[in-house]
């Protein structure tokens, strides 16, 4: 048994807009697919060209799709009431940008997809994103880390928009 310790850096964003808009600008850049039948599609694939058409009809403008949105806001809206923050865990990626870190790090499929925090503060929206480079550094490959540091980019990008 092997117990590995990691610091994780988290990029986080705060922004004046309310929640509702924020929530809105992030879904409206990540594409949104049936995933039942998206899941049923990708298993019947019997070529890599057709998983990888497949993968680029479910993406958004941003290279990234939805793979499921959890309400955590909701749970504490049971207990605490209507006036409690809201709170959404979104966890979206990219197969194909997967694919490419978990060739070089198989550990990778424990990060990807990643996960994308949206919740209200005193001070605002804030959004946050766990580094896939935090997440892979400690692996010591270069190639995948080349790819999480790209990803990265394009998470903080997506996350600077909407918070914007």
């Amino acid at each position: 048994m092997t117990i590995a310790k990691a610091e994780i850096d988290r990029f986080s964003v705060t922004s004046s807009k309310p929640f509702d808009a924020v929530v809105a600008t992030l879904k409206s850049a990540v594409g949104q697919p049936d995933m039942a039948g998206y899941f049923r599609t990708t298993r019947e694939a019997t070529s890599f060209a057709e998983l990888e058409r497949i993968v680029k009809g479910g993406l958004g403008r941003t290279g990234f799709m939805m793979f499921a949105e959890f309400d955590l806001g909701a749970v504490l809206r049971l207990e605490s009431g209507a006036a409690t923050p809201r709170i959404v865990r979104f966890v979206m990626g990219n197969p194909l940008i997967m694919k490419e870190m978990v060739k070089h790090v198989p550990d990778a499929g424990s990060y990807a997809p990643v996960t994308v925090l949206v919740d209200e503060r005193p001070d605002g929206v804030h959004l946050s994103y766990d580094t896939m480079e935090s997440h892979l550094l400690p692996y010591g490959s270069a190639a995948a880390l080349a790819v999480a540091r790209a990803l990265d980019a394009k998470v903080t990008a997506l996350l600077r928009e909407c918070a914007s």
